[in-house]
């Protein structure tokens, strides 16, 4: 039987779109035009003594579940791909909306609130530091502008505090554009807490300040100047405070380790160990990030591909046949069970082999490597030193015809270049250099008299991550999954996922264990010891 449709009814709101299924519903309503009349959601239920049909029937077919007389026929001539060749009609319907559309747009809505999530922080912490700046020298100023003819006179005491506060004002400048001005490294799925507690603290401690000024300078309108100079050289001394509380909570609470963390690729099993400290699970994950891109060598799909084509291999020799079973297709045709039989011996005979064929294919893949890299060792060094006759004989040479570095990485590169490109080849890295990267590699150890094997150290052993191009860098497609919320600390015990598009980041925390130490006193005189000599001499 090629082929097998199921069919059934739908509904004018279907929530599914199927469009296949609505160009093999038109097909099947050309080859039955003969029932044209008849509705296509009628179900047509015989009676059970009619001899002609013994089953339900829906558009002369029967239904799905009902044994037929056509379909016992067919069940000796069914071929094993039976299940590639079954169409499924469905209903459809013109307001439907199918995933893909929903998951587009959904990126579609994240995309533009990615500059805004971006800039906002940046934002509302540039009108804050702006509101906290102005706040003193506005309590500075009022007085003069409302009622300077009642304002004592400021003396020398006074005009200190002028210059203390300008020094404070400044500093506090200085400070808080090295901790919070800094260009942001990522963009985090939730609010740092610490940061949002500081800048709520520090607007608090603003209106409380604001408050206090409306009600007992503003409204009174004191005169004493002095005194208001002393109020907003407090004011400054406080916000020095809260920024002395942002340093010790956002640089240097977590500098103590207190975890360790266990980081494995899902790919290839690759594994680092860090000591972290206290830390949110999400600063927590974006320091993991920084490490990774640091430590890990670059991730390479092609590396995997041969396992996976070695066991598809395998399992495609495998094929089993139920001859017991009545019914069966091996049952029915006998020499065709005979067949069948000598197949499952050959497949778990290779099945039991397999260990043999990974170590001699694994023998042949690092003898393959070790010969193209011995060619590609020979021919930098080769052209290296055909470069320092070159140089040699550029001394003696007119300014004109002297080349330039660029022009000399270009000259040599073709002798080199092929023996290069079959060892990357045989490495599968071949996707990891450009040849434009390559010159620019040749040209920069020309300029710093490297020599070839520092030349062919970026190419022999895959390096971190941060060494090839940003499109490998995959920065924007890491999504963090964790049970607990990704705003609390991490403690013993978390576990969180770090996903990316081809490959997972498996991350464990352990704690550090407290460590008692004992000190054991050894008395110096216990080391001294005495050599007895025997004067007697044997004659």
């Amino acid at each position: 039987m090629d082929t097998e449709s199921t069919h059934s009814g739908y509904s004018s709101r279907s929530g599914r779109s199927n469009r296949h299924g609505e160009r093999s519903r038109e097909r099947h309503k050309g080859g039955s035009s003969k029932d044209s009349s008849r509705s296509e959601r009628s179900v047509i239920i015989n009676p059970p003594d009619t001899p002609s049909q013994d089953s339900p029937v829906h558009n002369e077919e029967p239904l799905p579940g009902e044994p037929s007389a056509a379909a016992d026929a067919g069940d000796e001539t069914q071929d094993d791909n039976w299940g590639e060749t079954t169409t499924a009609v469905t209903g459809t319907s013109e307001l439907s909306i199918s995933q893909e559309e929903v998951v587009g747009l959904g990126k579609e809505i994240q995309d533009r609130t990615q500059g805004f999530r971006r800039y906002l922080p940046l934002a509302v912490g540039s009108c804050v530091g702006l509101l906290v700046m102005a706040t003193p020298l506005v309590f500075l100023l009022l007085p003069v502008v409302m009622w300077p003819d009642r304002l004592q006179a400021c003396g020398a005491a006074c005009e200190g505090l002028f210059l203390s506060i300008s020094f404070k004002i400044l500093i506090l400048l200085v400070a808080v554009w090295a901790l919070f001005l800094r260009p942001s490294r990522a963009c985090l799925p939730r609010v740092c807490v610490y940061r949002a507690f500081l800048t709520t603290l520090t607007l608090l401690l603003t209106m409380s300040y604001w408050l206090f000024y409306g009600v007992r300078i503003l409204d009174a309108q004191d005169e004493d100047y002095h005194g208001i100079v002393q109020f907003a050289v407090s004011l400054v001394d406080s916000q020095l405070f809260v920024h002395y509380l942002a340093v010790v909570l956002l640089e240097l609470r977590h500098l103590r380790p207190c975890y360790s963390v266990c980081v494995i690729r899902s790919t290839d099993g690759e594994t680092r160990h860090y000591n972290i400290g206290q830390l949110s699970i999400q600063r927590a994950a974006l320091t993991i990030l920084e490490y990774y891109y640091r430590d890990f060598p670059l991730h390479n799909p092609s590396l995997l591909s041969a396992s996976k084509h070695r066991t598809a291999k395998h399992l495609a020799g495998l094929k089993v046949y139920n001859v017991d079973a009545p019914g069966s297709t091996a049952a029915a045709q006998p020499s065709n069970g005979n067949q069948s039989r000598p197949m499952v011996t050959p497949a778990t005979k290779r099945k039991d082999n397999a260990h043999s064929e990974l170590y001699y294919e694994e023998a042949d893949y690092e003898r393959r490597v070790r010969k193209r890299r011995a060619r590609l060792v020979v021919a930098v060094e080769e052209a290296f030193t055909h470069v320092r006759r070159m140089k040699k004989e550029d001394e003696n040479a007119t300014p004109s015809d002297i080349m330039d570095v660029r022009e000399a990485a270009l000259a040599i590169f073709p002798s080199m270049a092929r023996a290069l490109q079959k060892y990357l080849r045989t490495t599968r890295r071949q996707h990891c250099h450009s040849m434009e990267s390559i010159q620019k590699h040749l040209a920069f150890c020309l300029v710093n008299n490297m020599s070839p094997k520092a030349f062919l150290e970026a190419y022999l052993a895959p390096g971190p991550t941060l060494l090839y191009g940003p499109e490998r860098w995959m920065a924007d497609q890491w999504t963090l999954i964790s049970e607990a919320s990704v705003t609390s600390g991490i403690k013993e015990g978390t576990e969180v996922l770090l996903k990316c598009l081809d490959f997972n980041l498996a991350v464990t925390v352990k704690g550090i264990p407290y460590i008692r130490l004992t000190e054991e006193y050894i008395d110096p005189k216990s080391h001294k010891f005495i050599l007895l000599l025997q004067s007697e001499t044997s004659v």
